[in-house]
């Protein structure tokens, strides 16, 4: 009698769950051997699908994870061998082979490796922009998660109510730093997201011990605090699907994370290329031993359809993966014109991400400035300008280290906590990766992020997701676009140091996708940050540390409509005899040592774009230019400035293009150091008097 109640259970156990539709499994797991089977026998051999990421091994569970995602509200976010996930959210056929092939539409218009999706999917779940980076995909979806909760709490919108983050990863990509800090995003504030790691074994060739100790990522996590953990067989159509069942439904009940990891087989290389002669002959066979494939077919065959179905089903795949190879390879490449379209926004509105795609307004904007009341420094300008869109906009929220109730190292945010709430002011764990990762996913539900990076220099960890942000229009062809405003002070103040002190703006005016925004003072604080936080593109707002309340910084209050275009500089200063041409902290320095001289004095006040009418037109005036900045000489911006300058504007010299800059060194920590290295009113105007006198 017990074996028989054994074999019972075991049987109710192994019995297709009538919650999952098995037959929509079975055709998607079908389509997707089919398209790595087409590319691996031809589009690969005839040089039409460059990169190729086999699924095979990992599609059945993947597609049965995707097949739980019908809350419209849910997002999910995969890596290289996640097409079988897409294919569950709805991705046309076409789309996922063209993309591949390089050709015009789908994920990218040719732009991005086929294998890097995303999805808008304006019928339900979308897949959110992958990244090429390894891990990367980690902190974007923890903001989504934070979003949906946001919605619901913050804007009072409860069809957000049981929407769930998922997001994708294998055995590997648990070594990455955006794991970890994704990991500690969502335990500590106990978002709806889930982690789904499907473990091969293999990171490329790299076996998971390197990863994690023991290759067991779910056992070491197990005391992870407020952490639901799962494990088993992906191969195993019952056991996945129950855990899969189990893992959805925890998130969505609102307990809080979750992680799944299910053991897979991956049954080609990591990609095409890719021979495995670091895997042994009997390590493959027992890879092959654990296809889902067959399984699924002994699983399914009987209780839910014929073996002539089945193998129906099989055929009618293939000839859908035929038919759609055959429309993608008809739409032919795209125009390469248009190649250096939708870098920023151009008018056409992307089709998911930011606040502007959620039927956010601008207010009425003033370019004048109204100047009223006294003199404000920066730090006050800024704070004010930040509690009035707060005020005015419920889907901006401020977040970074030290920023609640201590209000930020440098006072900005001091007050605005207590004001709005640690739901829309709040600090962070110590992770810059996931501050702007999380702001990532937070932008791309809608909302207007403002993250801070404390100081300049510790913006390192984050170059990725940074570099990710700004390329996600172009790289995804306007379906994406990933708005915020990264504030980040910079510079020198009183001393400087390797650490606190750096500007190095021509890293960000690189990174493409980027507004540059550097004022020198308050007034033009106010105009560009209002500008910044209504605007549809990713925004770097530098605050240099030397003028939040520097005396010549401060302006009276430019006015509640002011906004300042970004690409419109400023004279600061009107003569014939030299163009000047700076940001910053260094613009009342060239002020001061243009003193008694007829000299242009040029404030950028932005970086990218940059106001190269205004330089030229001086330039063909006053026939000098000289151009300083406190950033490093060598491939400094005013590099930049200097090469468009000898190339557009050369019969108009009298003199070189000359440049005053920091040597180049890091930021020196003893004052007196410090002012020999940083470019000083004496040094400046010693240039300028070898100009006027070439």
């Amino acid at each position: 009698m017990a074996d028989l109640a054994v074999r019972e259970r075991s049987g109710r156990a192994n019995t297709p769950d009538p919650d999952f539709d098995w037959r929509r499994i079975a055709w998607l797991t079908h389509v997707s051997r089919a398209m790595d089977k087409l590319e691996e026998t031809r589009l690969v051999p005839e040089r039409k699908v460059l990169y190729q990421f086999s699924a095979r091994g990992h599609d059945m569970a993947q597609v049965m994870l995707g097949t739980r995602l019908t809350h419209r509200h849910d997002g999910a976010c995969g890596y290289y061998r996640s097409r079988p996930l897409l294919l569950s959210l709805g991705v046309p056929l076409a789309d996922a082979l063209g993309s591949g092939m390089g050709r015009a539409g789908g994920y990218s218009d040719g732009r991005d490796i086929g294998v890097v999706f995303n999805y808008p999917n304006p019928n339900g779940c979308p897949a959110l922009p992958m990244c090429g980076g390894v891990g990367a995909q980690y902190t974007p979806t923890a903001g989504w998660a934070q979003a949906i909760r946001y919605y619901q709490e913050v804007l009072g919108d409860e069809s957000h109510a049981g929407a769930i983050a998922v997001v994708l990863g294998g055995d590997a990509s648990c070594a990455t730093n955006g794991f970890w800090s994704a990991l500690t995003i969502a335990t500590t504030q106990k978002l709806p997201m889930l982690f789904y790691v499907e473990d091969n074994q293999f990171g490329i060739s790299v076996p998971s011990t390197f990863q994690t100790p023991g290759g067991d990522i779910a056992r070491n996590l197990a005391g992870f605090a407020n952490l639901e953990i799962l494990s088993g067989d992906g191969t195993d159509p019952a056991e996945a699907a129950r855990l899969i069942a189990r893992a959805t439904a925890h998130v969505r009940e609102g307990k809080g994370p979750a992680l799944l990891r299910l053991t897979v087989p991956r049954l080609q290389g990591h990609s095409f290329q890719d021979t495995q002669t670091y895997k042994s002959e009997e390590f493959v066979a027992a890879e092959w031993a654990r296809d889902p494939l067959p399984k699924l077919e002994r699983f399914l065959v009987g209780p839910v359809m014929t073996a002539s179905e089945w193998d129906q089903i099989g055929r009618d795949a293939e000839a859908a993966v035929a038919s759609a190879c055959a429309e993608a390879e008809a739409r032919g490449i795209s125009d390469p014109e248009d190649v250096t379209s939708h870098v920023f926004f151009d008018g056409e509105m992307q089709q998911l991400g930011g606040q502007w795609t959620k039927g956010y307004v601008p207010p009425p904007a003033d370019e004048t400035p109204r100047p009223e009341g006294q003199r404000l420094n920066m730090v006050t300008a800024i704070r004010r300008t930040l509690d009035q869109e707060l005020e005015a906009n419920p889907r901006v929220l401020l977040f970074g280290e030290d920023i609640g109730p201590k209000g930020g190292v440098h006072a900005v945010t001091l007050g605005l906590q207590e004001k709005y709430g640690p739901a829309r002011v709040f600090d962070t764990s110590l992770s810059e990766e996931g501050i702007v990762g999380r702001a990532v996913g937070m932008a791309l539900a809608g909302l207007m992020p403002v993250p801070e990076i404390q100081f300049r220099k510790y913006a390192e960890p984050a170059t990725e997701q940074i570099n990710d942000c700004g390329t996600m229009r172009w790289r995804t062809a306007n379906r994406f676009a990933a708005p915020m405003v990264l504030r980040m002070p910079i510079g020198f103040f009183k001393c400087g140091d390797p650490w606190h002190s750096q500007t190095n703006e021509v890293q960000f005016v690189h990174n493409p996708g980027w507004r540059v925004a550097a004022p020198s003072n308050a007034e033009d604080a106010v105009g560009l940050l209002r500008a910044a936080l209504r605007g549809n593109d990713p925004v770097v707002f530098f605050e240099h540390r030397a003028m939040l309340d520097d005396p010549w910084a401060r302006r009276p209050w430019p006015g509640d409509a002011y906004v300042l275009p970004f690409g419109k500089a400023k004279r600061t200063r009107e003569g014939d005899q030299i163009t000047i041409v700076t940001w910053g902290a260094m613009v009342p320095r060239c002020e001061a040592a243009a003193d008694g001289i007829s000299a242009d004095v040029i404030d950028l006040r932005t970086l990218q774009p940059w106001d190269k009418e205004m330089v030229l037109e001086s330039v063909a005036r006053t026939r000098r230019c000289l151009i300083v900045h406190e950033d490093l000489r060598s491939g400094g911006f005013g590099a930049e400035i200097a090469a468009v300058v000898a190339d557009e504007a050369f019969l108009d010299l009298d003199a070189p293009v000359a440049r005053v800059t920091m040597p180049d060194i890091p930021s020196p920590h003893n004052p007196v150091l410090l002012d020999h290295a940083v470019p000083s009113v004496a040094r400046i105007r010693a240039r300028i008097d070898e100009l006027l006198g070439f």
